[in-house]
């Protein structure tokens, strides 16, 4: 007999034995994603010789607290030319734009708003930034993997330690603390990891592995 259970909070009492039990991803990497990863992007600040770009994605809202984010960037420009931009739209626009004009970092920080394809900007950013105060899975963490691009985060509940098994692939730094998350994007940008191996981890979160685990499970012993 097989077991499907996708969240039982008590195992014993519902009956399946933890043994029994397997975790599917979504399928978050799709075909589609890598196309439009490669698609054209006619942007100044990814030119060949633009200082390297730290990208957030996210709504404006306080659980991407992406205040710490703004402080964190401030410490990194502050070391080396950078710049940040900050995909999305969402309530605390005026906030975040006041506190980067009160940060001195104005110039060097752009919130496009919501785009169509953030995938074409993931794939061409130096690191992904996610400030997080809490996430679930944290899609845009794969997705990052997926370009290619080295994604430090903080270790919010409760899905980046999980993507990126520990600290093995990128950097985890605690929730809200803009000191750590300076210095971990600052490592990310004098010594990045490998683009291919983030690529490989992001396989574990794509439709052809959903696929073979829904298979495993619906037609093992």
């Amino acid at each position: 007999m097989v077991h499907l259970a996708f969240f039982i909070p008590n195992l014993s009492a519902g009956g399946v034995a933890r043994e029994r039990v397997t975790t599917i991803y979504n399928p978050v990497v799709t075909p589609d994603l890598h196309t439009k990863a490669h698609a054209p992007l006619d942007h100044p600040w990814f030119q060949p010789d633009a200082p390297p770009v730290v990208l957030g994605t996210g709504r404006l809202v306080p659980q991407k607290d992406f205040p710490t984010l703004l402080r964190a960037f401030a410490r990194v420009r502050a070391r080396r030319p950078a710049r940040l931009m900050i995909l999305g739209e969402g309530r605390l626009r005026a906030e975040l734009e006041a506190l980067a004009s009160t940060l001195g970092i104005a110039a060097d920080v752009t919130l496009p708003g919501f785009v169509e394809n953030p995938y074409a900007y993931m794939t061409r950013a130096t690191v992904c930034a996610l400030s997080s105060a809490w996430e679930g899975l944290g899609n845009v963490v794969i997705e990052a993997l997926a370009c290619g691009c080295p994604v430090v985060s903080t270790d919010c509940p409760s899905g980046p330690a999980e993507i990126l098994a520990g600290v093995k692939y990128d950097k985890l730094v605690p929730v809200g603390n803009d000191v750590a998350l300076a210095d971990a994007i600052c490592a990310t940008l004098g010594n990045p990891p490998p683009r291919g191996r983030l690529r490989d981890r992001a396989q574990f979160f794509s439709v052809d592995r959903a696929v073979e685990c829904y298979l495993n499970v619906l037609l093992g012993d």
